[in-house]
């Protein structure tokens, strides 16, 4: 009779088991590294991502602030001039940045920066966007790590665990488009005043001089010292003192009440060399709307030397000069009508003498500061400019 042996029957079983537990495990530690490598290096392309669009933003802005300077009929910057201080300035600030284990982001000035125009459509809604246009309001920055080979930092991101997958690296990029947009008001924001000069111009004066073939320019205004010299630099200039104009009543010379009606002297200086202040803004409801004109502003008596220092004291700083079409009433009964602001600086003042001697000269510049109100509109060369801001 033969013996069944329970211990030898089932030590093959046992074996087998062990085995296919083995390679289950193995196969296990197989996919959990992979899901391991998948998940770290989708991290690190998601935070370099973040990093070079923080990079981009960063770039397109500074390229922006450099285009305010370059706008418009009172430009001290040139076309060319306006280009390149753009383009350097994003390729200054991106490298300042880090982004995917690189401790400067490189952007290539030529490549990866372009600047252009855009106007808004009121027909579509929209602003159109007309790139290597002048003049420039407009700059888009890319920001790489694409370029298979380049040594300059802008390499495809080399990746930590997926070359074991069969992957090496990713190509990755960012873009930022930032601009400048028409400022269609200004508002209250407490402790800061708007440069509002309490003096008004009749606006065919204005357009007229903007529109000349031929103009004064006898005075400039240097950007770096912001000082006011004698010479030529292109610019328009137009002479504020009342000149006789059918539009002006007798005995008014053009001041205006901003705020409380018949401001007296201390206020008209006082608005002349700090601009318009809380109260002065809240007495017109906080804003100050250049899409909601006309508005009648009362006027206040002339011109005087009394204001000269005030005048004077403020040459080479930007104002927003309001411009008038129709006045009506003599004196302090003055009612201008107002329907548009546009800015300035003043460059000469001279307020002594005979009446045919005493001028306020003005020419055009761009004006921007933090109170005005940017809004769809279109943007023209004498616009008010609102602080810049990112388009995309």
């Amino acid at each position: 009779m033969r013996t069944l042996n329970r211990k030898s029957a089932q030590t093959h079983p046992q074996s087998e088991r062990k085995g296919s537990g083995l390679v289950m495990g193995a196969a296990c530690l197989i996919m959990l590294f992979g899901f391991t490598a998948f998940a770290i290096d989708i991290g690190y392309i998601t935070l370099t991502k973040a990093e070079l669009q923080k990079t981009a933003d960063a770039a397109a802005m500074a390229a922006t602030i450099e285009m305010y300077e370059g706008w418009g009929t009172g430009a001290s910057l040139t076309t060319a001039e306006t280009d390149a201080a753009a383009r350097q300035a994003a390729v200054d600030v991106a490298a300042l940045n880090r982004a995917g284990g690189q401790v400067s982001c490189f952007v290539d000035p030529a490549r990866d920066v372009r600047l252009g125009n855009a106007q808004w459509d009121s027909v579509a809604q929209e602003w159109v966007y007309n790139w290597g246009v002048a003049p420039y309001n407009i700059v888009e920055v890319t920001v790489r790590r694409d370029q298979a080979g380049s040594t300059m930092g802008d390499g495809p991101l080399a990746l930590f665990f997926a070359p074991l997958l069969g992957r090496d690296n990713s190509n990755l990029s960012a873009v930022a488009v930032a601009g400048i947009k028409p400022g269609v008001g200004v508002r209250k924001i407490p402790g800061l005043n708007v440069g509002v000069l309490p003096i008004a111009l009749d606006v065919y004066t204005w357009d007229a001089v903007m529109a000349a073939s031929s103009y004064d320019d006898n005075f400039t205004y240097n950007d770096e010292t912001r000082t006011v010299t004698v010479g030529s630099d292109d610019i328009r200039e137009i002479n504020i003192y009342p000149e006789g104009s059918q539009n002006l009543p007798p005995g008014n010379r053009g001041t205006v009440d901003f705020g409380l009606n018949n401001n007296s002297t201390a206020d008209i200086s006082r608005q002349i060399r700090e601009g318009l202040n809380d109260a002065d803004l809240e007495a017109l409801g906080g804003e100050l709307r250049f899409d909601m004109l006309p508005m009648e502003i009362n006027g206040d008596t002339g011109i005087s030397a009394g204001i000269k220092d005030d005048l004077e004291y403020i040459k080479g700083q930007p104002r927003l000069l309001p411009l008038f079409d129709t006045v009506s009433g003599p004196g302090n009964n003055a009612y201008y009508n107002i329907v548009r602001f546009v800015p300035v600086r003043i460059v000469y003042v001279k307020l002594t003498g005979k009446p045919a001697g005493k001028k306020v000269i003005v020419q055009p510049c761009p004006y921007t500061d933090p109170t005005v109100i940017s809004g769809e509109t279109i943007i023209n060369e004498d616009s008010i400019l609102a602080p810049l801001g990112l388009l995309q």
